[in-house]
């Protein structure tokens, strides 16, 4: 099962999350059918989404990040719960590019560095809150440490990564966000930069211990770390009839009278999930007579 766990550093300078996301990357790879280079991608969203999302603490709470960087992958996105659980898509999931010069999948180039990395959190209230901030090369991990010194004004130091097997399922998943707290010295700093450059890659951590609390310890191995709390996170879309009767209503009459002209019924599959919504034409035919019904209401 996968994993999260919240931490703290007893001095209270450095407050720090880790997450285990093989399983839900490689349900994600399984709805979408990704090749490696949009698995990795699309993993790495989703894990930071996790990370963020459970810091929600309102109930019902969601937080989304969509990354547009234009390149061959289009938009990467993922939603969380306010308990961590994820759900993705990737818009292109069949794009396939060489691998980088050291041998590593090339995220940077399927995203793409000519765009916007997005944060909305919707906490219940009026409207929801909105950050962007540019990309700085598509990577999504030194993306979204920008987003969090630009438009949160927290110094973060932040990795991401998906480590895909040769048959092209996923081997390893997760990453880490490490936050420095009101009054961290320049001696925090040191020790978190330490720590991150002396820990290495985050899959090959997660490949040797998918725990994410040996994770965290790791990475600040020169603090003592008190753990806060620990959640079980999976891949949950809430996706449901309802929903994309809603989806089908939004249309209005007209499309949806002509869409009973052409088809006589539809078959809409739910873009997180692997999901198969079928209406038939009586189905469709009851919409219109509900929405004609409502008009004349004045509803």
């Amino acid at each position: 099962m996968d994993q999260l766990v919240r931490a703290i550093t007893k001095d209270g300078t450095v407050k720090a999350v880790a997450a285990a996301t093989k399983e839900i990357t490689e349900r994600a790879r399984k709805i979408q059918k990704t090749l490696p280079v949009a698995t990795a991608a699309i993993g790495r969203a989703l894990a930071a989404a996790s990370m963020m999302g459970n810091a929600l603490k309102e109930e019902n709470a969601s937080l989304t990040l969509q990354i547009k960087g234009g390149g061959p992958l289009g938009t990467v996105l993922a939603v969380s719960d306010h308990l961590g659980n994820v759900r993705g898509y990737v818009q292109n999931p069949q794009v396939d590019l060489s691998l980088r010069a050291d041998g590593k999948l090339n995220v940077g180039g399927a995203v793409g560095a000519e765009g916007t990395l997005t944060v909305i959190k919707d906490i219940g209230l009026k409207e929801p809150y909105i950050g962007s901030v540019g990309l700085l090369g598509g990577e999504i991990a030194e993306d979204l440490a920008a987003y969090f010194v630009e438009s949160e004004q927290i110094p973060t130091a932040c990795a991401l990564g998906v480590l895909v097997d040769r048959d092209q399922s996923v081997r390893a998943a997760g990453g880490y966000i490490i936050q420095l707290l009101p009054g961290a010295g320049e001696d925090t700093i040191a020790k978190v930069e330490g720590g991150v450059m002396a820990a290495g890659a985050v899959t090959a951590l997660l490949d040797r211990n998918p725990d994410p609390e040996a994770l965290l310890r790791t990475v600040l191995s020169d603090f003592e770390v008190e753990i806060l709390e620990t959640s079980p996170i999976a891949y949950r879309c809430y996706c449901s009839r309802a929903r994309v009767e809603r989806a089908l209503i939004s249309m209005g009459v007209e499309e949806l009278e002509a869409l009973l002209e052409e088809q006589g019924g539809c078959e809409l599959g739910c873009q997180f999930c692997d999901k198969v919504y079928q209406f038939t034409g009586e189905d469709l035919r009851a919409l219109v007579e509900q929405m004609k019904e409502q008009k004349r209401d004045g509803i």
